[in-house]
């Protein structure tokens, strides 16, 4: 079986083949680094990081590549509230998603960043014009035009035929009953960020930056783009738009969404006290393994439950396993095999790769670990496993380790950076006692 994975643009499970034979060049929607990450975002993340370690075991040669949008609305709102330049504003907020991806063991992408594409979007934009597909407004912005796009909605599947002509929408994120024509340019408001380019001065919109930043580094066309689902409308539905109308050739072909996750069975919100960053939950006592692995634990495709009771259950589990590989590589067994040992071993990889080879259902690739495990320490207490049968065990172990990245013990100098932190930001009141307990064990 080959891996199989569920494409929005088709709307249907489809098998996973890469444009050139072993090369899979992969694009994906990072932080908008207005804040600090929040648990929904790593869980799209880490379901990203799942599919690039998955196949990268599998045997492909993969450009994975990350955006980093340090300009848009929302940037541009908080900074000038702050008086504090864009640049300067962004800076703290990249470096920690930065510092954040690593402490959830996010095989690290190549990280491209908005502000440095600036004069690229400008040129992109120019000739969407010269095709006619994108207009300037009296005040210096660009928009474009969706009616000379046939195509608009086959991502978000909606039929935007009768829409108004030459109706506008200037903000970057919008509902589906309010599309418009979108902004590719904004030319700026008195106080704002803006840049001096051969369009005028202004600043991108939100959508423009993914389709120039991918573009650079992957081609016109590449296999697959990858995001939570929140971004099918507008961001990657005016993605496609404005990639194939200036190009004349598909985009991504394979488009990969991961779902919203609930806390404690409710919409993580600011308002209900449920809003969690990654930094949050870490200073509440909770091991960066722990969080990795109950935000991999559910198919990226399914509505995960986050609640502390799973987050403690997590790490019960990942503790359970770490157990079992000390205990592995500590004792010392009798010389020979057994051949139930060693055939359990090579079916739990086998369970493994088919379990993430249908549509990544990570939650049957870590049952099938599990099942191994619960088999083999029971052989161990009966005293039925040989020193050959160690290797294979363990080989099965590196299999789940290559994609879920949990069993390094590698938590407390993590915890302890952002402890640090912490001190530095001015929130030693959210320090917990557990938090210190682990760093001081």
């Amino acid at each position: 079986m080959a891996l199989h994975l569920y494409n929005t643009l088709s709307g249907k499970i489809e098998e996973f083949r890469p444009l050139e034979d072993n090369e899979v060049r992969m694009y994906a929607c990072g932080l908008t680094v207005y804040d600090y990450g929040h648990i929904g975002n790593f869980r799209t993340f880490i379901a990203i990081d799942v599919l690039h370690r998955f196949l990268v075991q599998s045997g492909y040669q993969v450009r994975h590549v990350m955006n980093i949008t340090d300009v848009d609305d929302k940037i541009i709102r908080n900074s000038s509230r702050a008086a504090i330049p864009v640049k300067e504003y962004t800076a703290k907020f990249e470096r920690a998603f930065l510092e954040d991806t690593i402490t959830v063991n996010i095989e690290q992408p190549i990280f491209v960043r908005a502000t440095d594409h600036i004069q690229e979007m400008a040129k992109f934009i120019a000739e969407l014009e010269s095709k006619g597909f994108a207009y300037r407004t009296e005040d210096g912005s660009y928009y474009f035009r969706i009616a000379k796009f046939p195509n608009y909605g086959k991502l978000s599947k909606r039929d935007f035929a009768g829409m108004e002509d030459g109706a506008r929408v200037d903000v970057d994120e919008y509902e589906k009953d309010n599309a418009r024509d979108f902004a590719l340019w904004k030319s700026p408001k008195p106080g704002e960020a803006f840049w001096d380019t051969p369009i005028g001065r202004g600043r991108p919109g939100w959508h423009i930056e993914c389709s120039v930043m991918s573009m650079e580094t992957l081609g016109e066309s590449f296999d697959l783009h990858a995001g939570g689902e929140d971004l099918i409308f507008p961001h990657h539905e005016n993605e496609i738009a404005q990639s194939e109308a200036l190009t004349g050739k598909p985009f991504a072909h394979f488009w990969f969404h991961a779902r919203f996750l609930l806390v404690e069975g409710e919409k993580m919100s600011k308002s209900l006290g449920n809003f969690f960053t990654l930094r949050d939950l870490v200073l509440k006592g909770h091991k960066p393994s722990s969080i990795r692995y109950l935000l991999s634990s559910v198919p990226y495709r399914n509505q995960l439950n986050f609640t502390f009771d799973g987050l403690k259950q997590a790490a019960t589990s990942v503790e359970r396993l770490r157990n079992f590989w000390l205990r592995l590589t500590a004792a010392n067994f009798s010389e020979g095999a057994t051949a139930t040992i060693v055939q359990l071993a090579l079916e739990t990889v086998q369970r493994m790769k088919s379990a993430l080879e249908d549509d990544l259902n990570t939650a049957q690739a870590q049952a099938a670990i599990f099942d191994m495990v619960r088999k083999a320490n029971a052989a161990i207490d009966n005293g039925e496993i040989r020193k050959d049968d160690v290797a294979p065990l363990l080989a099965a172990m590196d299999k789940f380790e290559e994609i879920f990245a949990v069993l390094k013990d590698d938590d407390v100098p993590k915890m302890k950076s952002i402890l640090e932190w912490a001190k530095s930001a001015g929130r030693e009141q959210d320090i917990s006692n557990e938090l210190l307990e682990i760093v001081q064990s």
